[in-house]
């Protein structure tokens, strides 16, 4: 079982959105702060990102940066340009503000920027585990020899998103995903390199912790015991319960709560099965304790959040 590939759909929601953009300076465009996660990349020339908060940063050609927490952020030719809003639509594309002053456009054939840029759908109350321990903004600045499955990724959506080919659509939803996981798995790399390892980062490249996070997602029906997980990685009870805590910041049984609520979410949302059947499925023995655990778990009943997600 891939608990990071598990999460990640567990906490994406409808369908990724990207486009390729040219660019011509001076540019500014303002995006306001939403539930997504996004990401700009650099694919020729250089830009600013300029955070809500925090210090700007200078983007180069095949530079990735990665906002995870939907906070407003800016992207520019320079800092002291004119910038226009950037809204987001329900259909996940973008609506940018006519410029208030005379437009610029295109003063030859080739445009002085060229950028990708994608939006993520995320359900806020599931993706907190995983992305809480990243920074405003995730760069990944390009560096000959490094990540080099996330670049070969950009590479193949920015020829897709040019081209327009029969069976685009699916493929860049499909090169969306796996970007987003290129993306995660090169950040937390590099905190690793750097000394640096934290949270799901540490706690998947740990043998026992990593374990126990398998054993809990390839079968979240067993009646898990802090034992019986801390055997599966070759920990007592006591030594097992303290790395796991300190790693992935909870005890494992309410991790292993919290992930088959994630898992009834997710079957509500996108299947017909009925609560009975989604209970057995997530560990519980009557519809009557499902529905209590997820009610506690998000606040409203398992027929009204399924009608709300409808």
């Amino acid at each position: 079982m891939d608990v990071l590939s598990d999460v990640v759909a567990a906490m994406r929601t409808g369908r990724p959105h990207s486009a390729r953009r040219d660019k011509f300076a001076p540019w500014g465009l303002r995006f306001a702060a939403a539930d997504e996660a996004g990401f700009h990349v650099v694919l020729r020339g250089s830009a600013w990102l300029i955070p809500a908060e925090g210090e700007p940063v200078a983007l180069a050609p095949g530079d990735v940066v990665f906002l995870a927490h939907g906070h407003g952020h800016s992207l520019a030719s320079g800092l002291d340009v004119p910038l226009r809003e950037v809204r987001l639509l329900p259909d996940g594309s973008w609506s940018e503000s006519p410029p208030s002053g005379p437009a610029a456009g295109p003063s030859s054939g080739c445009p002085d920027t060229v950028t990708l840029c994608g939006t993520y759908r995320l359900d806020r109350s599931r993706a907190g585990r995983l992305l809480a321990e990243l920074p405003e903004v995730v760069h990944l600045p390009a560096r000959v020899g490094t990540h080099r499955s996330l670049r070969a990724a950009v590479e193949l959506l920015g020829m897709e998103l040019e081209e327009n080919q029969p069976g685009t659509d699916a493929i860049v939803t499909s090169l969306l995903d796996t970007l987003l996981l290129y993306i995660l798995r090169a950040w937390w790399q590099s905190e690793r390199e750097a000394g640096r390892p934290r949270g799901w980062a540490a706690a998947l490249a740990d043998p026992a912790v990593s374990a126990a996070l398998r054993a809990i997602h390839s079968d979240p029906t067993h009646p898990w015991t802090v034992e019986e997980l801390g055997a599966t990685g070759g920990l007592s009870r006591a030594a097992f319960a303290r790395r796991f805590a300190a790693m992935v910041g909870e005890p494992p049984l309410t991790y292993l709560t919290w992930w088959r609520m994630t898992t009834a979410g997710r079957l509500l949302r996108h299947d017909d099965l009925s609560l009975r059947q989604i209970a057995e499925r997530t560990g519980y023995t009557s519809e009557f304790a499902f529905a209590k655990a997820f009610k506690r778990e998000y606040g409203v009943a398992p027929g009204r959040y399924r009608r709300g997600n409808a």
